[in-house]
């Protein structure tokens, strides 16, 4: 079954080059020219991927990104002209999955829109039956994609996800931040270093009791992180 892609870009040219990329590579896509059709579109026909330009004519694509991860951890691309560091940085840290910079060829544009779904599938696929992480406080459930802390059931984008789930599968061991970087932006350049504190920020927010003064995934200096059991830490 083919997978559904909503390609949101204003700039009928590169709209149609893509879409018919898309399409030649299999993929069902729908397309918007604008971010609020987007959106619309995104919420009434939700797709499994969403590739989306930050110029657009009515709003930010930053905007319609922030927008789409109030309610959804659907797999995001943005594809941009912009190539200023801050520019990638913000675009990670709204929530997207991977920035791909013009001009570029269509074969590297579809072949890093299987690569994250491939990733997105590996979650998807029959999980071992110990799939779920127990530490009393907080749950891990990887084969439901659900976390839950203290009871309470916590809404994680994807990425968070994945991050909290690496550190909590490797317990009381020293993960380096090149590390984490590797495995879930599949990037180990330094421009994501910022991305990586700002989604530890994020994790910590929805997990320990006091953010700032963390107990269970505590900073190692200058190596990385490391999830310590509610357990043990209490």
């Amino acid at each position: 079954m083919s997978k559904r892609v909503l390609l949101i870009e204003d700039d009928q040219d590169t709209l149609e080059l893509l879409s018919e990329a898309l399409r030649r590579e299999g993929f069902d896509c729908d397309t918007a020219s604008t971010g609020q059709e987007g959106l619309a579109r995104q919420r009434t026909q939700p797709p499994q991927l969403v590739i989306l330009d930050l110029m657009l004519p009515d709003m930010d694509g930053f905007d319609v990104c922030r927008q789409i991860r109030t309610h959804s951890t659907v797999p995001l691309m943005m594809v941009t002209g912009k190539d200023d560091l801050i520019d990638r940085v913000v675009g990670f840290e709204v929530g997207a999955d991977e920035y791909l910079v013009k001009p570029f060829g269509t074969r590297e544009f579809t072949a890093r829109a299987h690569a994250l779904l491939r990733r997105v599938d590996e979650y998807a696929e029959p999980i071992r039956p110990s799939s779920v992480l127990d530490f009393g406080e907080v749950r891990v459930d990887q084969e439901k994609h659900e976390v839950v802390v203290r009871g309470e059931p916590r809404h994680f984008t994807k990425k968070e996800f994945e991050l909290l789930l690496c550190l909590a599968e490797n317990e009381g061991r020293v993960m380096r931040s090149s590390d984490l970087l590797k495995r879930i932006w599949d990037y180990d350049d330094s421009i994501r270093s910022r991305t990586l504190d700002v989604h530890i920020g994020r994790v910590r927010a929805k997990i320990e009791r006091r953010p700032n003064a963390p107990q269970i995934i505590v900073t190692v200096p200058c190596i990385g992180y490391k999830f310590v059991s509610p357990q043990t830490a209490a």
